[in-house]
């Protein structure tokens, strides 16, 4: 039974939660308590900075809950170093994560960024997890020490599916030319053509800011029952900015991951009326477990406002590797890659976002999304249908 936190169930949680770190502090020694320090590479600043602060708290939350579960046995902190959104730097602060001789790395966002950054880790013997980069390619490397909770296929089942249960008959493909939105444009064109859906499609650079020409096209030429929106945060403000502008006679924009989240709603309110994006989470968030009740308590302590799914991911992944690290120490008192690699293809573990297993190449097979909609100040989920909170708005558009 899905249930929403309530004030008085947080402040309960949050009561629990203090009495427990207050407990943990009491109770951890630290002549006997093993000290694990985690490496983070993430956006901070640039142009990803939003979706990287989001991971980096979900990040915190994970550590805090872990020194709780753990007191007296381990200990865990996170060193954390800002990549600006540039590959380069990813490089450089793993490479310096490394020389402080940090136990594995969690974070990254961006394929382009996370793909460098995840070699360097490898020859730096380091294991590299992450949830921000679902490019098919990170995964066919031959890179043992690799492990990422979602994957391109997730993102772009949840989207063709929405489309597909909308009953549109046409579609029109705007995409970022990196490697992952090129990638995931293509999975969609053939799994919409597939169904016998008209597409066309639009490819543009990922410095572009000006999206006038591209949806000119679209409500002139391409007439299309739905946009299909694949880039970032900037670009989807930046082509609902011009649908706004030219008001294409279209009945939905739809687009995958950074899109549906409570900051979005908040920052961008009237641009994202009626818009749908993936989202595990709504908004306000509805949690089930206890293990995901005390994230939330924990997020709300710490942060003072709901999480989303940004932080969500950036503490099942955190989460996954710390439990990893402390089998593999308590196994042998060996953290090196390969065993915590070891660990953490070793099983199947319940989670927040679902039942997770690393295969092979370090992909989470069982992976699957949700699509949500922007419905005045919630994020409703509106597919599929066993994990609605609300009927979807179609047709519905900003403008």
């Amino acid at each position: 039974m899905m249930k929403r936190f309530t004030s008085a169930m947080l402040s309960k949680r949050r009561a629990l939660l203090a009495c427990c770190a207050v407990g943990a502090v009491m109770m951890a020694s630290p002549a006997m308590a093993a000290e694990f320090v985690l490496g983070s590479e993430l956006p901070l600043t640039g142009k990803l900075a939003r979706v990287g602060t989001g991971m980096s708290e979900g990040i915190a939350i994970a550590i805090d809950l872990a020194n709780a579960k753990y007191a007296g046995q381990h200990h865990f902190s996170v060193q954390t170093i800002d990549d600006e959104t540039n590959p380069a730097k990813a490089v450089a602060a793993v490479e310096k994560l490394a020389s402080d001789h940090v136990v594995a790395i969690t974070g990254g966002y961006g394929s382009n960024i996370i793909g460098p950054a995840s070699e360097a880790a490898a020859k730096a013997g380091l294991v590299y997890m992450t949830s921000g980069g679902v490019a098919p390619e990170l995964t066919q490397r031959g890179l043992d020490s690799f492990f990422r909770i979602n994957n391109a296929d997730g993102y772009g089942k949840a989207m063709v599916g929405l489309i597909e249960t909308m009953g549109a008959k046409s579609v029109a493909i705007l995409y970022s030319n990196k490697e992952a939105t090129a990638a995931m444009a293509t999975y969609v064109q053939k799994a919409l053509t597939d169904k016998g859906i008209k597409i066309t499609s639009h490819e543009f650079d990922d410095t572009t800011t000006d999206f006038k020409p591209i949806m000119n096209k679209v409500k002139l030429q391409d007439r299309p029952e739905v946009v299909a929106m694949i880039g970032y945060e900037n670009d989807y403000i930046g082509i609902l900015r011009a649908g706004a502008v030219l008001k294409p006679d279209v009945k939905a924009m739809v687009g995958v991951w950074s899109l549906a989240t409570a900051q979005m709603n908040k920052e961008f309110h009237d641009q994202v009326q009626g818009v749908y994006g993936t989202s595990p989470l709504p908004y306000p968030v509805v949690f089930k477990g206890g293990e995901a009740q005390d994230f939330a308590a924990a997020y709300m302590n710490k942060y003072n406002r709901e999480p989303d799914y940004l932080q969500q991911f950036g503490y099942v992944q955190t989460m996954l590797l710390i439990d990893a690290i402390a089998r593999a120490h308590d196994n042998d008192g060996k953290i090196e890659a390969g065993e915590i690699a070891r660990e953490l293809r070793a099983t199947t573990t319940p989670t927040m976002i679902g039942d997770v297993t690393f295969d092979k190449n370090g992909d989470n097979p069982n992976f699957t999304h949700r699509m949500g909609q922007h419905q005045g100040d919630r994020v409703e989920l509106v597919w599929p249908a066993n994990a609605a909170t609300a009927k979807m708005n179609y047709p519905a558009v900003p403008w």
